[in-house]
Parts: C-alpha cells; sequence; structure tokens
C-alpha cells in the first residue's frame, strides 16, 4: 500500500533551508582557515540566511494574500451560484405544485 505524504510544502522547505545552513556551517568550521577569515565567512552565511529567510517570508504573505483573496472569490461566487440555483428549485416547486392542480 502507498503512504500519502501529508507534510506541508513550507515544512519541507524550512527543513531543507536548515539542513542546508547547518551543511555550510560545518562545511565553513572544518576548513583550515585562520581565525579572521572563519568570522568574515560565518558572517556572510549569517547575512545571506538572514536575506533568504526574509524572502521567504515576504513570499509567503504574498501567498497567503493570493489564496485569501481566491477564497473571497470563490465564497462570493459560490454565494450567488447558491442563490440562483435555490431560486430555480422554487421556480420549479412552484411550476409542479400548479401543474398538480390542474
Amino acid at each position: 500500500m502507498s503512504q500519502e505524504n501529508n507534510a506541508p510544502v513550507g515544512t519541507m522547505l524550512l527543513t531543507f533551508l536548515a539542513g542546508a545552513a547547518v551543511g555550510a556551517a560545518v562545511m565553513a568550521l572544518t576548513t583550515p582557515k585562520s581565525g579572521p577569515e572563519l568570522r568574515g565567512d560565518l558572517k556572510d552565511l549569517a547575512g545571506r540566511a538572514k536575506r533568504k529567510a526574509g524572502q521567504l517570508a515576504d513570499d509567503a504573505y504574498e501567498a497567503y494574500d493570493d489564496l485569501k483573496e481566491r477564497a473571497v472569490v470563490a465564497a462570493a461566487d459560490m454565494k450567488q451560484r447558491t442563490s440562483l440555483a435555490a431560486g430555480d428549485l422554487k421556480r420549479g416547486v412552484s411550476d409542479a405544485a400548479k401543474d398538480l392542480r390542474g
């Protein structure tokens, strides 16, 4: 039997990025460098991680806004369709009642 993967994409992406950051830090720490070089590399790495996290947060916020807007439009469309269907049903029942009366 196949097993479905129900993990959200955001969680998977965050896990991947955390693993990449840990791997980069391990590489930076195990590469033979002088103290100032290593501190500079770590500072650059932290700066890139901070920028990427900010970019991901902005992308997530935009995706949330887009999804929210689509949900509002879909709800309005559903409300309109439900109203039209209810009107059609009411007319159909009324016509059936008239037919039964003769």
